[in-house]
């Protein structure tokens, strides 16, 4: 079986998709399966490399075979989220597929199950901390580190995708470099990035405006995509961004 996770189909609209997860319709039920993968696979392949100490291989096999198994066995669909935040959640299951799957290692060989097109482990593998950090101690704030390092990589990629589509190629260099690079030293101030771009420092502040808007977006959206509630997405907002949406 082999599940598509479409690069383009990560749904960045209003809509829970976390709730689509019950419809009744098998169509919207992938789609949001779909979804949920998008959101979520960089932090489970994290987790399972940092937090079990499984070797890149078995990692990538392990992810996409959670994937497999929650869809074919409807597991995220008895998520109540009076209980627990969606992410908690999924890591639970994540943690109960693993030890499962631990304890059944010695009788069965993994193989043939479930290929899950378009993740891009190698890139994966590369942004992953060489060395785990003290929330590894904690496995819900080790998830959620790596949930939210997924999240603003997979609003990166939006953003870039956005800005090549509508040519703001200045806005997404200069973000690039103002808010993304990391350097020993300090921030360029706007006048330096005005030299280094070849325009005036207030083009560099509207550029850096308008493009952060356009990334606070992304992410929000994305968020909302991924909450159960409005409860949960306006307290993961806060936490995130320090915004209360509307």
């Amino acid at each position: 079986m082999t599940l598509r996770a479409h690069p383009d189909a990560f749904p960045l609209t209003r809509h829970s998709v976390v709730r689509a997860i019950r419809a009744p319709d098998p169509e919207a039920r992938a789609a949001a399966y779909d979804a949920i993968i998008r959101g979520y696979w960089r932090p489970v392949y994290a987790y399972i490399r940092l937090r079990w100490h499984r070797d890149a291989e078995d990692a990538r096999d392990l992810t996409q075979d959670f994937f497999t198994r929650a869809f074919e066995k409807e597991y995220l669909s008895r998520y109540d989220p009076a209980k627990a935040r969606f992410r908690t959640f999924v890591r639970a299951c994540l943690d109960g597929f693993l030890s499962n799957e631990r304890q059944q290692a010695a009788r069965l060989k993994r193989g043939g199950g479930c290929r899950i097109e378009s993740l891009d482990f190698a890139r994966a593998e590369r942004e992953l901390p060489v060395a785990a950090s003290s929330a590894d101690a904690d496995p819900d704030a080790c998830f959620r580190r790596e949930w939210i390092r997924g999240l603003f990589a997979a609003a990166v990629d939006e953003l870039r995708s956005r800005c090549d589509a509508t040519g703001r190629t200045l806005a997404l260099a200069v973000f690039t470099r103002y808010d993304l690079e990391e350097s020993d030293s300090a921030r360029p101030t706007y006048a330096a990035l005005a030299e280094e771009f070849g325009t005036s420092s207030t083009t560099i502040t509207n550029q850096l405006a308008w493009v952060r808007r356009e990334f606070r977006e992304i992410v929000l959206d994305s968020l909302r995509a991924l909450c159960a509630t409005d409860e949960e997405f306006t307290s993961e907002a806060r936490a995130l961004l320090g915004v209360t949406p509307r």
